[in-house]
């Protein structure tokens, strides 16, 4: 009642002022009319509609000081007006210093615009005034931070470069949360302006000139490195709030904040079905409450989503949550992600990058330069708890709000979104180069699965083999471009399975267990109208200059299999052990891995008669760092696979006792080390 009858008490001061000003001056009864209009959004602190009419009149009553500091309070919410904020209330101060709060909102406006030591004057001034409220107190103080976090940051910058997407997908208006593939290959993001479904909407959503924009979602898609003209999602934005929040890695699953004025607005999803995202459904379980929840991400493996909500006992504010997939399909299991995470103040916009174990978000906590900041928390291998935050630095970093930042699995390129002064227009979306130090450690599977040449929906199965074959994810390629794309974190053995009605089952395994940086994997599946019994894989690994630059990514091991029998009859318990190995193991390649068909050994040199042989590949003596030499037939083969099956003739010829060797980077390994080494994973 008392904010009520204060509020009343303001606007009743502002009217007999402007009447005041109107009845002594030369104004139009329609400057009189807008100006009413004005304060009324300024009582309902819809600033940045109020703002072009203070800006109109006080371009054409320069003189009015009442009008001028209105204009200078409503510029302080718009960046690209934040030196035209500073300008005003800087000389309506000039004239007098003793306007309610006028020292916080000139602290304000000197920090937005980079003038830390007039921002440091101010707030001391406005925190020594003893009559101030408790919570003005306390947002004094945490401006006071703010300013002194900026100081720190900016004197002391990253190699981050910021560069603007230019006018293809930036207009004049609002283009804001960014949200892509773990590849890149995808932009999709929120539009709000002329272009909007629903155009101008009041706060029930019935239609209003003086209301707000309807949200709606774009897509744009990258050609030749650069992202081409964006289309409107059709499919999914209504005449009411369609926001863009969050888009699974692999692109296939569409995150959005839907507000219809039915309810307090919730998160759904919305399905990728050949080129056309689905109707959006709300999430179901535990996510959506009766509190704000509208932000998420999820995880690679599908199972864990990564949210924000103000629902209650967090610890102030905004909160970082995580759901956990039931079996039923319902998200429940719901954890506050702890005060490593979340503070007092406002945490939100989280982003589970694809290596599964950094989680960036923004906060107005911490050591925030101002408003939100961007930070990143990796996750702890002992208790998969998030433990060390980081702050992105300056500039990635601002005085002003910085939120909504993903990364791609590469770690190289972040993309965010900002009303900074030089921008196309209000809320533009930017690439950030990050030149992170460290880079983000995951193998990236993608590919194309297709049926006598044409795109197929293919099953695709991964799973983890080196924790007892759990299952790490399971999902279809798109039905029209049989497309699919995968991320695996590092520090694991994987095998994934591809499977298309009738046909043979194929499979690939890889292993990150060495890979210290980001790879990319090219797999594409093919399957013949024959392929009923045997099926054959070949993978590629991708060539790009980005990937090419990144030399010291650590090996991936690979495997194909085949369903082929073998029935050849073996002659020793050697011979069965390699034939066991190949079987299982199929085509496993490594760097620094071969494999040889040794046909005799000695501690001392010795003539060897091998006529039998000659037709089956060139003689070689390996002498070994065990003093032993040993000589092997048909030089190197890069899989055991492959040595095997050369074997096999030797033995034929009359080698019986013929086995294949195995040596890694030049040294002598057994078969069950490479088990051990976690290149030959157990299938």
């Amino acid at each position: 009642m008392m904010k009520k009858l204060l509020t009343l008490s303001f606007l009743f001061f502002y009217l007999i002022t402007v009447s005041q000003i109107t009845n002594t001056r030369k104004w139009r009864k329609t400057e009189k009319d807008s100006l009413d209009n004005a304060l009324l959004l300024y009582e309902e602190k819809n600033y940045l509609l109020a703002l072009p009419v203070f800006e109109q009149i006080h371009l054409s009553h320069p003189k009015e000081d009442f009008i001028k500091y209105i204009f200078g309070k409503c510029a302080l919410y718009r960046p690209d007006k934040y030196e035209d904020a500073y300008t005003a209330l800087t000389e309506v101060y000039a004239k007098n210093k003793k306007i309610e709060n006028i020292e916080y909102d000139l602290a304000r406006a000197s920090h937005l615009t980079n003038k830390f030591d007039e921002a440091t004057t101010h707030i001391d001034l406005y925190l020594a005034n003893k009559r101030i409220t408790p919570d003005d107190r306390k947002n004094g103080e945490l401006l006071k931070r703010y300013i002194n976090n900026a100081k720190h940051y900016i004197a002391n910058p990253t190699k981050a470069k910021i560069t603007n997407l230019g006018s293809l997908v930036n207009t004049s208006e609002d283009e804001y949360v960014p949200t892509i593939t773990a590849d890149e290959s995808v932009l999709i993001y929120t539009y709000k302006g002329s272009k909007s479904k629903g155009g101008r909407m009041n706060a029930f959503l019935q239609p209003d000139p003086n209301g707000e924009y309807t949200e709606d979602i774009y897509m744009s898609v990258k050609q030749n490195d650069q992202f081409v003209a964006p289309v409107a999602l059709d499919s999914i934005n209504t005449l009411a709030h369609d926001a863009a929040i969050s888009l699974s890695h692999d692109g296939q699953i569409l995150f959005i904040y839907r507000d219809n004025g039915d309810d307090h607005g919730d998160i759904y999803q919305s399905f990728l079905i050949g080129e056309t995202f689905s109707k959006p459904v709300k999430l179901k379980g535990l996510v959506n409450s009766y509190s704000w929840d509208g932000h998420c991400s999820l995880a690679p493996d599908g199972r864990t989503l990564y949210f924000s909500s103000e629902r209650g006992g967090g610890y102030g504010g905004r909160d970082i949550y995580k759901a956990t997939l039931l079996p039923d399909s319902t998200w429940g299991n719901v954890v506050n992600l702890g005060d490593s995470v979340n503070t007092q103040y406002d945490d939100d916009a989280p982003f589970i990058h694809p290596d599964g174990i950094t989680l960036y978000f923004s906060s107005k906590g911490r050591t925030s330069m101002g408003g939100y900041d961007i930070f990143q928390s990796t996750m702890s291998e002992l208790d998969s708890a998030f433990k060390r935050t980081e702050h992105l630095g300056y500039p990635i970093n601002s005085t002003d709000d910085d939120i909504y930042f993903v990364l791609s699995a590469f770690g190289n390129n972040g993309y965010y979104s900002s009303g900074k002064k030089g921008g196309q227009g209000l809320k533009d979306i930017y690439l950030i180069e990050t030149n992170f130090a460290t880079p983000r450690a995951l193998l990236l599977v993608k590919g194309k699965t297709t049926s006598d040449k044409n795109a197929v929906e293919a099953n695709i199965r991964v799973e983890i083999t080196s924790r007892n074959n759990r299952i790490f994810k399971s999902f279809n390629a798109n039905p029209a471009s049989g497309q699919y794309l995968v991320t695996l974190p590092a520090g694991a053995d994987y095998k994934i399975t591809y499977t298309y009605k009738d046909k043979a089952v194929q499979t690939l395994t890889v292993s990150t267990r060495d890979i210290s940086g980001y790879v990319e994997k090219i797999n594409d599946v093919a399957w013949n109208a024959a392929d009923t019994v045997k099926a054959v894989v070949t993978p590629t690994i991708a060539s790009t200059p980005t990937l090419a630059a990144n030399t010291n990514t650590g090996a991936v091991t690979t495997k194909t299999t085949s369903t082929s029998p073998d029935n050849f009859v073996t002659k020793n318990k050697m011979q069965e052990k390699v034939k066991n190995y190949a079987a299982k193991y199929g085509d496993i390649s490594a760097e620094g891995l071969e494999f040889r068909v040794q046909i005799a050994a000695y501690k001392f040199p010795k003539n060897y008669v091998y006529k039998h042989l000659r037709k089956l590949g060139k003689i070689e003596k390996l002498l070994l760092d065990d003093g032993i030499t040993r000589i092997t037939i048909g030089g190197k083969f890069t899989t055991i696979g492959k040595a095997w099956k050369h074997n096999k003739r030797v033995i034929t010829a009359g080698q019986t006792d013929a086995f294949v060797t195995a040596l890694y980077h030049g040294k002598r390994v057994y078969l069950e080390d490479l088990e051990k080494m976690g290149i030959f994973v157990v299938k």
